[in-house]
């Protein structure tokens, strides 16, 4: 899954184009790799994004393409900061 498509599902940030935004701009990373929008995500990746005064790592879980909203926190674990509610 894409990883700006897997943020959105995720609901890590609400909105694609927003997360497209935070990927093209470099605050995204795969694995320690700044990451394009395009960027294929893995289950075990580790996501690291950064906003303007916080920073989030999480780990991969789950990929689905269809979640309902009370399941989408188990498709990741938050392993440093908070999670963002943009």
């Amino acid at each position: 899954m894409r990883l700006d498509k897997y943020l959105k599902v995720s609901r890590i940030i609400k909105r694609r184009t927003v997360a497209k935004e935070a990927c093209e701009s470099g605050r995204v990373a795969i694995n320690g790799k700044v990451a394009k929008p395009s960027s294929e995500i893995r289950e075990e990746d580790i996501i690291e994004i950064s906003f303007a005064n916080r920073s989030i790592k999480a780990k991969v879980t789950n990929i689905t393409e269809h979640v309902r909203k009370e399941d989408a926190k188990d498709m990741y674990i938050i392993l440093e900061g908070e999670e963002d509610k943009e």
